[in-house]
C-alpha cells in the first residue's frame, strides 16, 4: 500500500523559508519521478513541482519557480520541498503525490503552510 507523510508546515512571515518533507512507503520510490501539488482555500489543486527518479531533473510552476527547490533522498525514500521567499499566496496545503505505473494517483494528508505577518 502506498503510503505518503508530508511534514514541516507551519506559519511563517511573508519573506520567510520552510522545508517540507514527504515520507514515501509501499512502492520503489527511487524508480518514480515525484510531484509536489498544493490546495489553497476555496481553489483546486495546482501543481508546484516535479522530480524525476534520479533528483538529476527538476520542473517548477511559474508562481514558485527561483524561489522553491525541490528535491529528494532515495536512500531515505524523501521528498524534499524547501521553500524560500515566501509570500501570502504561497499559502496552501501542500501535498507529495506519487503516479504509479497505472496512472494511479496518490497523495498524503498534506502539510498546512500559512505565510501571514
Amino acid at each position: 500500500e502506498v503510503q505518503l507523510v508530508e511534514s514541516g508546515g507551519g506559519l511563517v512571515r511573508p519573506g520567510g523559508s520552510l522545508t517540507l518533507s514527504c515520507a514515501a512507503s509501499g512502492f520503489t520510490f527511487s524508480s518514480y519521478a515525484m510531484n509536489w501539488v498544493r490546495q489553497a482555500p476555496g481553489k483546486g489543486i495546482e501543481w508546484v513541482s516535479t522530480i524525476n527518479s534520479g533528483g538529476g531533473a527538476t520542473d517548477y510552476a511559474g508562481s514558485v519557480k527561483g524561489r522553491f527547490t525541490i528535491s529528494r533522498d532515495n536512500a531515505k525514500n524523501t521528498l524534499f520541498l524547501q521553500m524560500n521567499s515566501l509570500k501570502p499566496e504561497d499559502t496552501a496545503v501542500y501535498y507529495c503525490q506519487h503516479i504509479d505505473k497505472w496512472g494511479g494517483w496518490h497523495r498524503g494528508q498534506g502539510t498546512q503552510v500559512t505565510v501571514s505577518s
